[in-house]
């Protein structure tokens, strides 16, 4: 016969999860909160500055480019004309600047000026800029936003908050208005021949004042996001001006590479090789005097003969750090060829359907090797992974990471110097409009993936 156990349930603990906010509280908790917000009150005082400075650049306008026609009679109106197109950069620096500071919305700013030399290029690079040309047209966008219907908006704002505080100045000053009778009225205003002349007519009219206030701040907010829109639209750097911006830095940091490794060729042929070159002809001639008088020369043959044979390595180190001739066999050979003397172990995998292109090949091989010796180095990993894989039909994507401690900082994106380093991969990937990205958190792993254009494959 089983022992009869007793069991008591547990006492259980239910927690109620808290609801989730109902979508109509949160609106009308957004539309209760908008009036005190610092949004609202940035955005009013924008709607004032757009509503003075597009009074002031109707004027530039009207006076700059009438007074720049009228003084072309006598020649001296067109460096005149240049000079008020190029004004627009100005104000367009101002409107970036209030859009970024009161609207919250920072607008990259368009190329700077370049110009031409002499007078005739100076004006001919004036008149052909499009960054002002585009602040022009801004300009006259600003009479019809920044003026009327920045008016319109302002004076809608007057309106609304002058009959929500309406009773102040009825009940102070004592208003009166005659009507057609001849009967006075109490009464700050009139709709027909309705009189708000009492307390609960002026409190309901007040009300209706209070309820336009919450409502205030969203006209404020549809007017400033067409400003918004306006700004960037016409004021912001364009496609063409980034893709300009980093062809003149891809173009530089191609430049500096090349440099950088002419200057390293030049070094190592002057501190190696040219030294055992000399020594080997130093050699050499001791042989031929030694020889001439008779003596054995032997040991300085061999000498210069071991000599010869470690000038021909750093030759051949040289060259492979140029171009490495396993790349004659395509990618995958040389990093078989990389990946096997590392001294950490590698798993290597690539997989590209079509060769790249012979520089493509040569920026890859030259980046997994140098983070390749970043692992062993500074990671403390005793294991890593390199893969080269198709990211899509015109990019593959070079991926290293290890195992290692992490906390790789990326270089910095405005570092476009060619160098040693992530820093220089990242100007050497952007020399062929290819990108470095680093993701690398405390205590690991590290995965820096490059992605490269295929380029024209052989």
């Amino acid at each position: 016969m089983e022992p009869m156990t007793e069991t008591q349930d547990e006492p259980t603990l239910v927690l109620d999860k808290p609801a989730a906010p109902h979508p109509q509280a949160g609106a009308l908790s957004a539309i209760l909160r908008a009036p005190v917000q610092a949004r609202t009150w940035k955005e009013f005082a924008y709607l004032i500055t757009a509503f003075v400075l597009g009074c002031l650049a109707v004027c530039y306008l009207f006076f700059g480019f009438g007074g720049g026609l009228y003084a072309s009679i006598f020649l001296v109106g067109i460096p005149l004309l240049a000079l008020v197109l190029l004004g627009g950069r100005l104000w367009g620096w101002i409107y970036r600047a209030l859009c970024r500071t009161l609207l919250g919305t920072p607008v990259e700013a368009p190329p700077a000026f370049t110009r031409q030399r002499g007078l005739f290029g100076f004006l001919k690079s004036a008149f052909t800029d499009r960054a002002s040309w585009r602040a022009m047209l801004f300009l006259l966008a600003q009479f019809v936003l920044g003026v009327v219907i920045g008016y319109l908006a302002l004076l809608t704002v007057a309106i609304v908050v002058f009959i929500a505080i309406s009773p102040i100045p009825w009940a102070l000053f004592d208003p009166i208005n005659v009507d057609e009778n001849g009967v006075e009225h109490h009464s700050l205003m009139q709709i027909g021949t309705f009189y708000v002349d009492s307390w609960p007519r002026m409190l309901g009219v007040s009300a209706l004042g209070v309820v336009g206030c919450f409502a205030l701040p969203w006209l404020v907010r549809g007017v400033c996001h067409l400003h918004r829109l306006l700004t960037v639209w016409l004021l912001a750097a364009t496609v063409r001006d980034r893709q300009l911006v980093e062809l003149r830095a891809s173009r530089r940091a191609a430049v500096e590479d090349a440099a950088a490794t002419l200057r390293r060729v030049e070094r190592d042929l002057h501190d190696g090789t040219q030294a055992r070159l000399v020594t080997i002809a130093m050699a050499l001639g001791r042989a031929e005097e030694r020889i001439a008088a008779g003596g054995n020369a032997t040991d300085l043959i061999a000498d210069a003969h071991a000599s010869s044979k470690d000038a021909l390595t750093e030759l051949r180190e040289l060259v492979r750090g140029i171009h490495p001739p396993a790349l004659e066999l395509g990618l995958a050979p040389a990093l078989e060829t990389l990946t096997a003397r590392c001294a950490v172990p590698v798993e290597l995998r690539v997989h590209l359907p079509k060769r790249p292109s012979p520089a493509i090949e040569a920026i890859a091989y030259f980046s997994v090797a140098e983070l390749l010796t970043n692992v062993v180095k500074h990671a403390h990993a005793d294991r890593a992974w390199v893969s080269v894989l198709p990211d899509s039909i015109r990019t593959i994507a070079v991926t290293v990471r290890d195992n290692g401690i992490g906390g790789v900082l990326p270089p910095a994106e405005g570092d476009r110097a060619a160098g040693s380093g992530l820093a220089g991969l990242a100007a050497r990937a952007r020399a062929v409009d290819g990108t470095l990205t680093v993701h690398s958190p405390t205590g690991g792993p590290t995965v820096v993936t490059i992605l490269l254009p295929k380029g024209d494959p052989q």
